[in-house]
């Protein structure tokens, strides 16, 4: 099964070797027919401790790392390849 790989921001850089990332999802209501943004935040594994708030990066599903990081950023070379 593939993994899933989502864009957001980076809103928080102040744990060592994690970044939580803010992902907004935009859909149609389907009843109102309205856009309706629905946004969420995940933990992801930064290894280098390379992005700082507010850069955009991309992040990929991957096993456990600890309680609450079940995610890694993917960096320019991971991410093109």
């Amino acid at each position: 099964m593939p993994k899933r790989i989502l864009q957001g921001k980076v809103v928080s850089d102040k744990n060592e070797q994690t970044v939580t990332v803010l992902v907004e999802r935009r859909f149609k209501h389907p009843l109102l027919h309205k856009t309706v943004r629905i946004s969420k935040k995940f933990r992801a594994h930064d290894a280098e401790n390379q992005f700082k708030v507010g850069d955009t990066v991309r992040i990929a599903e991957c096993a456990p790392i600890s309680k609450t990081k079940r995610w890694t950023v993917l960096t320019d070379e991971a991410a093109s390849a």
